[in-house]
């Protein structure tokens, strides 16, 4: 269909399409999104809110149009029957579609085509409002016949245009007022990165002086070295709606773009650009285009937009399983609800998708038309043969990458999707790259995920880089750079068929193998430089068995590892990662040999049988994890740990543990030492963040200089007596557990961003002291101090002091000053039997005393200095031979008599009552 301009509708026709429709349930979303995309394709279409003239009769120009309209688009929606208007017009639609020059189409926009035919449902309820009219026959009889017609059906779930529009501010939607929007559309191959920019620009298009969608960027600006400038030439044409726009060289386009594009309200969308070049070719700066103006990027990597210094990215969300079904039933069978037979495919279909909405169109269009058989088959075929077109599109993300980061890529795909991104970080560094910059280029471009410290990847990309690693020698495994199918793996190892061309191994498998002479294949797999092993069965024995380990590993992960000791023939002088937890292993070497590992920076033996480590053969190491270690007594520490940073101890039989030559330490976990009694923290500790110490037998920790401690936890430490700090404190210790101690003063001075502390049950804790700390509110632990007697709070930001203070029975020094946060005392606080001391000083928030202060019969001494507390209550006037401290009019308000006396910090009021 076109416009009646250059329309082949016979001209007597003034309409392309006429909509019925009931406006209260589909005018403000479906009618409005079916409007405008008509409109985009230049089909002239009446809707009733947009055609009717003031002073003419409704009636006779609807009549009018619907004779002069050759097609009809009938919405039917649970309150259409409602009204007498749409059924009337209804009436005059089904009279011209029975000439062969009208032609009508229902939609059933969240009903039911029986519904309609039927009036029953939510359509019976909604024209039983008519009653008994006269036309109420008739009108039966046109829905009957409407609904006998071949239509679509549409259920009122998240509509996907509306649902992909929503990503996008609304600011960008009704355009910009003083400003120019840039904003990124970013999302992997065959997201719906264009899909979504081409809803948002036919939805506000139509608000902009001048218009452009310029698809294909990236492989349009590749395509030719003429590429930009044609590019150029296709946005100045759309804008300026004039063909044959030509520019001489990409710096006149720029200059011609900035010339045009300043002086009127464009919007532009720029499909699926990879390069800066492209972006400073067709939008080099906002000043280029007149305010109001907006421009859409879609990306897979977002790195471009940051660059180009686009502020607003938003990224594509994959769609939701309801979504998927509704698009995919639209390709394969051209209507959103399914054939029911077809149900249970559908959903396999749509799992294999993975939300993919170009995966989801490929399929549905293939499937489109096939039987239940035909579906069973490719849905079988796509198990073990990817989708060529699904991955010829992801692809394109890979081919841009640099050399390194495409091996990266394959070794997330092959081996490291879904590990702990710490772990991944390690197999990455130990194979030699540069990890960290890898994985954020990966995540930048769309191929990974990292979230909940995970590595993620949706299934068709680790598909895609699988497939890669395979469809050089597709049938022969051994030539493969990495191996991770468990049938490939035992059959190359149990037939000594391994090559140079294995660089890494991941193998898994709890079956009992007797063959397990398999490992001795590992021989002549000399470049192997990764091999993760887990062989799920821990108590098999391995008697006359060599194990070969290739001496060009760099990483060895291997779980439940079977041996005592790592093999005499093994050189690791490449080894830059060990990890064998849960394994047999009593020494690093048999019969106590001494190898250096020069080149090891993370070592995990946990739960291993490991009875002694020396860790002067590993100079270099950075990560040393032995949790679980329960037969553990020695652990030899020198001046060869330097380069230390992480410390993970647990269950271990070790009595003492000697820090002082590891000076860069930033995390010590010491869980559950049951036997620790001395614990040696170097003098100067600049790095440590965190120190996690339970379970010990210590009576006194020294953490010497630590001015970078976040968090300190000291739990079940029975015997602890002593903390000691240094003098300028743990300025950026935020987190403090002490719990089950012996402690009995404990006093955090200078600790400006603590704000959690948690002192549970240390009962014979009798002073403590917190200066200028970020702590709040006091945690219920307070109440587990039975024995605490002196508390001060000095230049924190306390808000207020524990409702049941008075539960604290044995307090009787109550220091709280230059709390400026803190409002009022709590009631109880009348009830402490004991306190003899009560100091607010310039606590400036504080405007009264309880009315009971009175009744504290042990105080001696209230100071008040500085606070807002304009009266005294009656009851003070119980209190006798106590020390007020406070401004002299106040006193003599409350009728005190006072005199000026000095103290070693100024003047102060003082009376006795």
């Amino acid at each position: 269909m076109a416009s009646s301009s250059n329309s082949s509708i016979h001209k007597s026709f003034k309409y392309d399409v006429f909509l019925n429709f009931r406006g209260e349930d589909t005018r403000s979303n479906f009618i409005d999104h079916l409007y405008y995309a008509l409109q985009q394709k230049s089909i002239y279409t009446y809707k009733d809110d947009e055609r009717i003239k003031k002073g003419e009769r409704i009636s006779d120009e609807l009549l009018g149009s619907i004779e002069d309209s050759k097609f009809y688009s009938i919405v039917f929606s649970k309150n259409y029957a409602s009204s007498s208007w749409c059924l009337d017009e209804l009436l005059k639609i089904i009279e011209c579609q029975k000439t062969t020059e009208h032609t009508a189409y229902p939609v059933f926009y969240d009903v039911e085509p029986s519904e309609v035919r039927k009036q029953s449902g939510a359509v019976g309820e909604a024209f039983a409002k008519h009653g008994n009219e006269e036309a109420a026959g008739k009108w039966r009889e046109a829905l009957k016949e409407a609904a006998d017609l071949a239509g679509w059906e549409l259920k009122n779930t998240a509509d996907g245009e509306e649902d992909d529009v929503a990503p996008i501010p609304t600011s960008l939607r009704s355009g910009f007022d003083d400003d120019v929007g840039m904003i990124g559309i970013k999302g992997m191959g065959g997201g719906g990165k264009t899909t979504l920019a081409r809803a948002v620009f036919d939805q506000i298009s139509n608000q902009f002086q001048g218009k452009s969608f310029v698809e294909n960027v990236r492989e349009v600006s590749k395509a030719s070295m003429s590429g930009l400038k044609s590019l150029q030439n296709q946005f100045l044409s759309d804008v300026l709606n004039e063909k044959g726009v030509r520019v001489s060289s990409v710096h006149d386009g720029k200059n011609m773009i900035k010339r045009v594009m300043r002086s009127r309200k464009v919007l532009v969308v720029l499909d699926d650009v990879d390069h800066i070049d492209q972006l400073e070719a067709l939008a080099g700066e906002s000043n280029w285009f007149k305010p109001g103006s907006a421009v859409i990027f879609t990306t897979r990597d977002e790195q471009v937009l940051v660059a180009h210094g686009v502020k607003l990215i938003c990224n594509v969300k994959l769609l939701s399983d309801t979504e998927g079904i509704c698009l995919f039933n639209r390709y394969a069978f051209g209507r959103v609800i399914p054939i029911e037979r077809y149900t249970r495919l559908s959903k396999q279909v749509i799992r294999y998708a993975g939300g993919l909405p170009l995966t989801i169109r490929v399929l549905g269009s293939f499937l489109c038309g096939k039987n239940e058989l035909e579906w069973m088959d490719a849905i079988e075929r796509l198990k073990t043969i990817p989708l060529m077109k699904t991955m010829k599109k992801l692809e394109l993300s890979y081919i841009g990458l640099e050399e390194d980061y495409k091996q990266i890529f394959l070794d997330v795909a092959c081996l490291l999707q879904g590990e702990p991104k710490y772990l991944a970080l390690e197999a990455l560094e130990s194979c030699g790259f540069y990890a960290r910059n890898g994985l954020r280029v990966l995540e930048q471009r769309s191929l990974i995920t990292i979230g909940d410290k995970h590595v993620g990847m949706h299934d068709h990309i680790r598909e895609l880089g699988r497939n890669i690693v395979r469809r050089l020698h597709p049938d022969k495994p051994k030539k493969h750079s990495r191996l991770w199918i468990e049938e490939e793996i035992e059959d190359i190892l149990a037939n000594d068929l391994g090559t140079k061309a294995t660089r890494c191994i991941r193998y898994s498998t709890h079956k009992i193998n007797p063959e397990i002479r398999m490992i001795k294949g590992l021989r002549k797999m000399q470049a192997l430089g990764f091999l993760d092993m887990f062989l799920g069965i821990f108590f098999w024995e391995f008697k006359d068995i060599i194990l070969y380990l290739p001496d060009a590993l760099r990483y060895l992960r291997w779980s439940l590892y079977p041996f005592k000791s790592l093999p005499k023939t093994f050189q690791p002088n490449n080894l830059v990662a060990l990890s064998m937890p849960y394994s047999r292993i009593v020494q690093l070497w048999e019969g106590g040999e001494r190898k250096v590992l020069n080149k090891l920076r993370f070592l995990n033996l946990d739960y291993s049988d490991l009875k002694t480590l020396d860790l002067e053969l590993t100079p270099n190491l950075e990560k040393l994890t032995l949790e679980g270690c329960h037969i553990l007594v020695e652990l030899h520490m020198s001046v060869a740990c330097l380069k230390l940073r992480s410390f993970y101890l647990s269950d271990s039989k070790l009595r003492t543990l000697d820090f002082r030559s590891t000076p860069n330490l930033e995390v010590l976990d010491l869980d559950i030492c049951k036997d620790l009694v001395e614990v040696h923290m170097p003098d100067r500790c600049v790095n440590l963040r965190s120190l996690q110490l339970t379970n010990s037998k210590l009576r006194t920790l020294d953490l010497g200089l630590t001015p970078n401690l976040k968090d300190l936890c000291l739990t079940f430490c029975y015997d602890l007596e002593q903390l000691h700090m240094a003098d300028d404190g743990c300025q950026k210790l935020a987190s403090l557990t002490i719990s089950h101690s012996k402690m009995r003063s404990l006093c955090l001075w200078l600790t400006p961003n603590l704000q959690y502390l948690n002192l549970n049950h240390c009962s014979l804790l009798e002073r403590l002291t917190l200066l200028d700390t970020k702590i709040k509110h006091f945690p219920d632990s307070i109440y587990t101090l039975k024995h605490l007697k002196i508390l001060q709070l000095i230049s924190c930001e306390l808000e207020k002091l524990p409702e049941d203070i008075d539960r604290l029975e044995c307090l009787h020094d109550l220091l709280v000053t230059k709390c400026k946060h803190l409002r009022n005392l709590p009631n109880k606080i009348c009830k402490m039997k004991r306190l003899k001391y009560l100091n607010l000083r310039y606590c400036i928030q504080v405007a009264k005393l309880p009315e009971g202060i009175g009744h504290l019969e042990c105080l001696k001494e209230l100071d008040i200095e500085g606070t807002s507390i304009s009266y005294l209550p009656q009851s003070i006037l119980l209190l006798k031979g106590v020390r007020i401290y406070g401004s002299r009019e106040l006193l003599q308000l409350c009728g005190f008599t006072s005199e000026i006396q000095t103290s070693g910090c100024g003047f102060y009021c003082y009376v006795e009552v």
